[in-house]
């Protein structure tokens, strides 16, 4: 499938674009360019071929004599000839199974220069045409909607906000999920969400209440009865979205709102009882992104541009930017690093050597993996290292994170997010693996929409 655009530049209040590609009967509809009140564009995935469409403009057929037109037994329409792309090559060397694109032959010992930093690349900034990318970016989120982002086939899950912290633990372990709505069966509503967070807290509150832990392990408190009473953890109004909003809204209310997901409800009509659709996030807005502009990398400067040089991320100080990278050793408490991930708001960290050197990440979901065994009733926070912890992670590190270096593109960043089980990646020298940065799904939303949102 080709990414495509269409353009109708001649006024109207509503335009759609219908065509032989939507077997003349779905439309899709066009939104204005920005500051532009008369002309209006859309995209759509077609197959390479000759296609032919007509725009509905205020309930009227026209078609755009500015454009190539053809006339056949069924009338005249617009036509446009798709073309295969050509496919860009990338390539790869790997690095101890982790695939590297763009080796930066540098050592770490150059990134501390007699100085005491190196040339800091994220001064590069933004340019026009970076700007223009976010544009279109922004413009191709407003013609699709979050029903767009719904899998053909697949399951949801909802917990019952009765079950118990335990039954909820294991659920979540076992489902491999980090963020789960919750159902109040009694007003019949989604309720809530429960993440990783939510567990962390509750793990340290009863690591304050050790008895608590020990003599009623089997009869933990209710999920409702964590989060409205003993640590009061839902402390705004469930933050939901229509399948008819747009992926612009979608994107929004992720970053504003600071959540990873967010629930897609519809209430049919005549009934209060609202269904859960989807669990919307910023990995499958970034999927979207990059399945949609695969082949159109040429003609969007900023996903060219080497993630090196992009104010995004967080990088060690030496780099600079306006955070400043955190990194654990292996040795590290298990509750200072849950403390810090709480209080910080941050969802993963390097762990490193004493040179600096990648050995894993460790990352607020991992907290599920306490769930194995009842690990959570045995393990205590202020004894146990991050390292053991991470012993009990089910998944191995190449589905946890990814790596890349400094001068790989953004589009290579972009599509190594895409993968649903990668939330992060880590920014090495490759020839010693020495962290440099790291680079979340957040970042790459707040970069591209910067001036949009």
């Amino acid at each position: 499938m080709v990414h495509t655009h269409f353009m109708w530049a001649h006024g109207g209040n509503q335009v759609f674009l219908c065509g032989d590609f939507t077997a003349w009967i779905r439309y899709h509809q066009m939104v204005t360019v920005e500051g532009s009140s008369t002309t209006f564009m859309t995209i759509c995935d077609l197959p390479p071929g000759l296609h032919k469409f007509k725009f509905l403009v205020d309930g009227v057929w026209r078609i755009d004599e500015r454009q190539p037109i053809v006339e056949d037994e069924y009338g005249v329409n617009n036509v446009v000839v798709v073309e295969q792309p050509e496919l860009i090559p990338q390539i790869f060397s790997v690095n101890d199974g982790l695939p590297v694109m763009n080796i930066d032959h540098r050592n770490h010992a150059d990134v501390a220069s007699t100085s005491g930093s190196v040339p800091n690349e994220l001064e590069a900034g933004i340019t026009g045409d970076d700007i223009e990318t976010s544009r279109r970016l922004f413009e191709h989120f407003a013609s699709y909607k979050a029903y767009d982002l719904i899998p053909e086939s697949g399951k949801v899950f909802a917990l019952d906000d009765n079950v118990t912290v335990e039954d909820a633990f294991l659920v979540m372990h076992e489902e491999g999920l980090a963020i789960a709505p919750l159902w109040n069966a009694a007003n019949l509503q989604i309720s809530g969400m429960l993440t990783a967070s939510d567990f962390i807290k509750i793990l340290m509150e009863l690591q304050r209440n050790r008895a608590m832990a020990t003599n009623n392990v089997n009869q933990f408190s209710t999920i409702s009865a964590w989060k409205e009473g003993k640590l009061q953890l839902q402390r705004r109004p469930l933050i939901q979205i229509h399948p008819d909003d747009s992926l612009n809204i979608v994107a929004r209310r992720i970053l504003e709102n600071r959540v990873s997901s967010i629930p897609v409800l519809y209430v049919p009509e005549g009934s209060t009882c609202p269904q859960l659709l989807h669990v919307a996030c910023l990995s499958g807005l970034l999927e979207h992104i990059h399945r949609h502009f695969e082949h159109r990398i040429a003609y969007l400067p900023l996903l060219q541009r080497s993630i090196g040089e992009l104010p995004t991320g967080t990088w060690i100080r030496q780099i600079g930017g306006a955070r400043e990278l955190k990194t654990f050793p292996p040795n590290y408490l298990l509750s200072d690093a849950y403390r810090l991930l709480i209080d910080e708001h941050i969802s993963s960290v390097p762990i490193v050597d004493d040179k600096g050197t990648l050995i894993n990440v460790f990352c607020r979901s991992d907290v599920f993996s306490l769930a194995k065994n009842n690990a959570y009733v045995h393990v205590q926070l202020d004894q146990t290292t991050i390292s053991q912890a991470l012993q009990l992670v089910d998944t191995n590190t190449q589905s946890r994170y990814a790596i890349c270096t400094r001068s790989d593109s953004l589009y290579r960043v972009i599509g190594l997010l895409s993968d649903p089980g990668i939330r992060r990646v880590v920014v090495v020298e490759a020839a010693t693996r020495y962290v440099l940065g790291l680079v979340t799904l957040r970042d790459i939303f707040n970069l591209i929409f910067r001036d949009f949102f």
